[in-house]
């Protein structure tokens, strides 16, 4: 399926799931922060939602926030119950997770990035998902577009730029790289 005429583009910020039908674009930008997206192939609805860290601290639980991992998936889940559709009929993909510090610092197994995918994957694990895609971990930055009328998912990844090519001097010359 093509593009639809009334397409509506959604950006999510961190923290933040959206659910919605085929005439839907979501769009986000992942550093150290996962990304999961469920796609219904035939009912063409879907939903993607952006978390911060992998659960919520221990003793503050209220309503579901979507910046914790375990509780945007339980946001995720209860948009799906009110289509009347099952969680196993989704395509599942995950995202994110990189590591976000200077090019010259060791990448390690216990940054918060990494312990965002190890809690995506205990979550899919959990409610029986099976990842049909994933682009996870590594170094850098990811621009995700999620497109709910054919379920395609575009990344593009931004490894950091190493420190020895960054500009020296004044802020201004520095500035000019975030155009």
């Amino acid at each position: 399926m093509h593009k639809p005429v009334h397409a509506i583009e959604i950006f999510l910020q961190p923290g933040e799931v959206y659910f919605g039908d085929r005439d839907t674009r979501i769009r986000t930008l992942l550093g150290s922060c996962v990304a999961i997206t469920m796609w219904h192939p035939t009912q063409l609805v879907g939903g993607m939602c952006h978390y911060m860290l992998p659960k919520h601290p221990a003793g503050k639980r209220g309503t579901p926030d979507g910046r914790y991992g375990d509780e945007a998936l339980e946001l995720m889940l209860r948009e799906i119950r009110k289509t009347g559709t099952c969680p196993s009929e989704y395509q599942v993909k995950l995202f994110g997770g990189g590591h976000m510090f200077s090019a010259r610092q060791k990448v390690s197994d216990d940054h918060v990035g990494a312990k965002n995918v190890e809690m995506a994957r205990i979550l899919m694990k959990l409610h029986g998902f099976t990842s049909f895609a994933e682009h996870l971990g590594g170094v850098g930055h990811r621009n995700i577009f999620f497109n709910i009328w054919n379920g395609h998912v575009w990344v593009r990844h931004q490894p950091p730029v190493p420190e020895e090519n960054l500009p020296s001097g004044g802020d201004s010359k520095k500035r000019k790289l975030c155009k």
